[in-house]
């Protein structure tokens, strides 16, 4: 079976109760169901992963490879603008990557406007909420298939 890896950065465990005008309403729990669903409906495993800690996002992408991860799904939230360390692990196993984002980190402050992650990654998506997800998923999936 297919593998894809979702991996939920800082303060992603938040969503529902923080910056609601900004994340909106949706919990991760509920992110994740929708993910599971989908993925159920392709004949793909998702495993998800959700931290607070950069090396423990580093660890999980280095063990994707041996773990038979054809995909990542990655939303580095707060990581993005700041994370060498998970650029390089991306860039190191060498996994078709998608970066989500929930909101438009485009149209946010100017420290957000700048990923780390985007130069290796295969595309990015953004601003759509919990859709970024769904929309990335389907990205990852293509990836998979190709």
């Amino acid at each position: 079976m297919k593998k894809i890896l979702v991996i939920h950065g800082p303060n992603l465990n938040l969503l529902g109760t923080r910056e609601k005008d900004i994340y909106g309403q949706i919990t991760l729990a509920e992110i994740n169901q929708q993910l599971q669903k989908k993925a159920r409906t392709q004949e793909v495993e998702l495993e998800i992963f959700q931290s607070n800690h950069e090396g423990e996002i580093v660890d999980i992408i280095q063990k994707a490879k041996n773990n038979q991860v054809g995909a990542i799904l990655i939303n580095p939230a707060g990581y993005t603008h700041t994370s060498v360390a998970i650029r390089d692990a991306i860039l190191a196993v060498g996994i078709p990557t998608v970066e989500v984002h929930l909101s438009n980190i485009h149209s946010r402050e100017d420290f957000r406007h700048t990923s780390l992650i985007a130069p290796v990654a295969k595309g990015q998506v953004s601003g759509f909420g919990a859709n970024s997800y769904y929309l990335g998923l389907d990205a990852a999936l293509s990836l998979l298939a190709s």
